[in-house]
């Protein structure tokens, strides 16, 4: 791991150099999701398979939204991580369980979220609807509620379920500028132009696209809010 954290170096650095650093593999994702939307919407066989996907989830209800985040975000990540070695001790087991039941919560509330901008917004996928949701939750849910919730969570973890070592993090100058200005400034150069694809979609199909972006940016995650090891 870096010798720098984000405790260490501005936050836009932070975040720029975690960037940067998974810069090929956010534009492999980009390239995937934008690939599933032409697919969706230009070739016949991949739309079919997607409505399949879609009328599952709505047969499903909260359940999918559950399943699929908790897999996506704590179950996969976790099995990358244990499969090699320089990341296999990075969490336990434990942390692993956690992780993944957390991602399943946020499940839940990703698929409210979405329902709540179809209700509020529309459910059009027009450009203008598209950028207002996206610019809706890039500006509002994710500074406001999702990254700070989810870097408090990985704290949490990463720390060994201390929630003195949290709190006290917390309480300590600057808490949003050192430990949440980091992982929104690289969310913001990977999950822009990922929403504004997802918002693309039927509102069915984007928590199941969404799910497959979020195993690579929980791996971001783990490398951001990974405290450095402690010099003897």
């Amino acid at each position: 791991m870096s010798a720098h954290s984000p405790i260490e170096e501005a936050p836009w650095k932070a975040g720029l150099r975690s960037a940067r650093a998974n810069l090929a593999p956010g534009l492999v994702l980009q390239a995937f999701a934008l690939a599933v939307v032409l697919g969706y919407y230009f070739h016949g066989p991949t739309r079919e398979w997607l409505s399949q996907l879609g009328d599952l989830r709505m047969r499903m209800g909260a359940a999918f939204g559950i399943l699929s985040t908790a897999l996506f975000g704590g179950l996969l990540p976790l099995l990358c991580l244990k499969s090699t070695r320089a990341t296999r001790d990075q969490y336990s087991w434990g942390q692993g369980g956690f992780l993944t039941f957390f991602w399943g919560l946020k499940g839940a509330e990703l698929a409210l979220w979405y329902g709540f901008l179809a209700w509020s917004v529309g459910p059009g996928n027009d450009p203008g609807t598209v950028a207002v949701k996206a610019l809706i939750d890039q500006l509002v849910y994710c500074p406001i509620w999702a990254i700070p919730s989810t870097t408090l969570a990985y704290a949490w973890c990463e720390l060994r379920f201390d929630t003195r070592a949290v709190i006290a993090d917390v309480r300590a100058p600057r808490w949003y500028a050192r430990r949440v200005l980091p992982l929104l400034c690289a969310n913001l150069g990977l999950w822009l132009p990922i929403v504004c694809i997802i918002y693309a979609l039927p509102t069915p199909l984007q928590l199941p696209l969404q799910n497959i972006v979020l195993c690579f940016f929980t791996l971001m995650l783990a490398h951001l809010t990974a405290r450095p090891a402690k010099r003897e």
